[in-house]
């Protein structure tokens, strides 16, 4: 099959190479997935360059995409034979990802696609959509609150802002352009803060007549972390589902006073239960037909490493995929 994979860590077009290896055979419990679309995310960036250690000799990155079932293995029902799904962590802990024609893998983390859902749209679900939603659903969005989502026009934020908005919340973003404002809106956000150019505590302060956001949902918690006594309620719930550094420094006393509760995971290592919890979730999202799927750029598998290199860079507003031949 054709793939993309690299056998050393480094700056993506030193690296990334596109060839034939071989065609994966799904085990027991398994299902081959002839994939469309590839998804690209940070992680997938970040693992290939140097965050932590290759666990194989070579590794066809990514963990997000779509396409449909060509074989199952022992124990799986051949009725899913022919079903368009969408994948979840493809290459967490594994050598094989989604930047190839096909993947082997569990058969639980190959979701039914709805009929009515282009692939692409599929594969920005695995990775964007499900931390959104955990996010969402551990930040407590419901009717009467009031939620701040750093980063409003990325991949997850976007999705977070539609995921609160669905539940009732009234949402405040924080964006760096005019362009990220008004993709925000689109997305549902009510306000948008313009953090290179505003200050974010005397604006979140001015929306919510002092008292402060009942939720804040943050991608980098290293970086915003001194915002959380200036934009949050006392007994107010920080969610963190990402960070810029090993470390982060926190005001702990005044979360300790405030009876702060601050939440943090990684999509990557759900609990089943809420895994289970955040599929089914977005599963009556998804067939309610009223998402928007952020699809920054498309670009073919041979393009991996322009992809890689545009959103590491931070050029690229929305999910980027990659069409497999």
């Amino acid at each position: 099959m054709r793939a993309a994979f690299y056998a050393a860590q480094g700056p993506a077009r030193s690296v990334l190479r596109i060839g034939e290896i071989p065609t994966p055979v799904p085990g027991p419990g398994e299902v081959l997935v002839r994939l469309r679309v590839s998804g690209v995310n940070p992680s997938d960036w970040k693992s290939r360059g140097g965050s932590r250690p290759m666990s194989e000799p070579l590794v066809v990155p990514h963990s997000d995409g779509a396409g449909e079932i060509e074989a199952v293995g022992a124990g799986v029902p051949n009725t899913r034979v022919g079903e368009r799904v969408w994948t979840w962590n493809g290459q967490w802990k594994r050598a094989s990802g989604t930047a190839a024609q096909y993947i082997a893998l569990p058969a639980t983390q190959a979701v039914r696609l709805p009929d009515d859902l282009d692939f692409a749209a599929g594969a920005c679900l695995g990775i964007p959509a499900l931390t959104a939603m955990q996010a969402v659903r551990l930040a407590g969005a419901a009717p009467g609150t009031t939620m701040l989502v750093h980063g409003g026009a990325g991949g997850v934020g976007h999705y977070a802002i539609q995921f609160a908005r669905a539940r009732g919340a009234r949402v405040l973003t924080t964006i760096s352009g005019d362009a990220k404002a008004a993709h925000a809106r689109l997305a549902g956000a009510e306000e948008t803060i313009n953090y290179r150019t505003e200050d974010v505590g005397a604006r979140v302060a001015a929306l919510t007549g002092g008292a402060g956001v009942d939720a804040v949902i943050d991608m980098d918690l290293a970086a915003n972390a001194h915002l959380i006594p200036r934009v949050l309620r006392p007994h107010g719930t920080v969610v963190v589902y990402g960070t810029g550094s090993v470390e982060a420094t926190i005001p702990g006393l005044w979360m300790m006073l405030s009876t702060i509760t601050m939440r943090m995971f990684m999509v990557y290592e759900l609990s089943r239960q809420d895994r289970e919890a955040g599929l089914a979730d977005l599963d009556r999202l998804l067939r309610g037909q009223g998402l928007i799927h952020a699809i920054g750029r498309r670009l073919p598998l041979d393009a991996i490493a322009d992809a890689h290199e545009a959103m590491e860079k931070g050029q690229i507003m929305g999910n980027v995929v990659l069409d497999i031949p």
